[in-house]
């Protein structure tokens, strides 16, 4: 028996969709049927990919987004709404690293991981959760069917590498946030969700696994490989179902076996 997650009439807000897991999180659930809003601040690169999942037949909007700036995140929700319809789903994905030692991090380098992603996570899932508890009130308009956040984590939250360790204290606040916002959220019908990926292959860090200390890290990894973005398509597509709606608070590892 076969089973298929269906997301026709819903809306999804990406964040940092112009590469990487971002664009992979919003053509899959553009393919499963909704209707996706690309957000990110190389709009250019958002172009290339709404044109690429219209000409699969899909339905994408551009927005241009900083986490780190909150009047930029009000106006993004607000055009998102505007031209797309009542905001059901969530990825918070946006984020940065540093890599080096803590007694060489300065000030900038602290402010400029926490700022993108735990206090602009927090400020993006803020905003589209006051419209959907909102809904689940009855005072906004729209049809309130069960909204869905998922943050974008990392096993580094989990599980403390050296080298990037501003990085890993940022996502492990991710973690719990996402534990906080379901707490509190979960009332108004609102999942909250994160997933911890592993080491993905992606534009950023492609040039890393070709060098000597790339190969290193994989003979390192439980089963000496790492993932692509499709490899979390299922776990996105788990925690954004409509079937999903007792799934809340989970925090996921999607990390090949590496925090074993």
């Amino acid at each position: 028996m076969s089973y298929q997650i269906d997301l026709s009439g819903r809306v999804a807000f990406v964040t940092g969709a112009s590469g990487g897991l971002g664009a992979q999180f919003a053509r899959t659930l553009a393919r499963a049927g909704a209707g996706v809003v690309l957000a990110a601040r190389r709009v250019e690169r958002l172009k290339t990919l709404r044109a690429e999942i219209e000409a699969e037949g899909g339905d994408a909007h551009v927005v241009t987004l900083d986490v780190t700036d909150h009047d930029s995140i009000a106006a993004a929700v607000a055009h998102a709404e505007t031209e797309m319809g009542t905001i059901d789903i969530l990825v918070n994905n946006s984020g940065v690293s540093t890599t080096q030692k803590l007694v060489d991090v300065t000030p900038d380098d602290f402010d400029d991981v926490f700022d993108t992603n735990t206090r602009g996570a927090f400020f993006v899932a803020q905003a589209v959760a006051r419209r959907m508890i909102a809904r689940s009130k009855g005072e906004a308009p729209g049809t309130f069917t069960g909204g869905r956040i998922v943050n974008i984590a990392s096993m580094a939250g989990l599980r403390v590498l050296s080298q990037i360790g501003v990085y890993c204290m940022s996502k492990a606040a991710v973690i719990h946030m996402t534990r906080a916002m379901a707490l509190e959220w979960g009332r108004f019908g609102i999942n909250v969700n994160a997933i911890c990926p592993g080491y993905i292959d992606t534009e950023i860090n492609h040039h890393h696994w070709q060098t000597d200390a790339g190969r290193k890290l994989v003979q390192m990894l439980p089963r000496k490989r790492v993932g692509v973005p499709q490899d979390l398509d299922a776990v996105l597509m788990m925690l954004c179902a409509n079937e999903s709606h007792f799934v809340n608070g989970a925090v996921i590892a999607a990390d090949d076996g590496f925090g074993l």
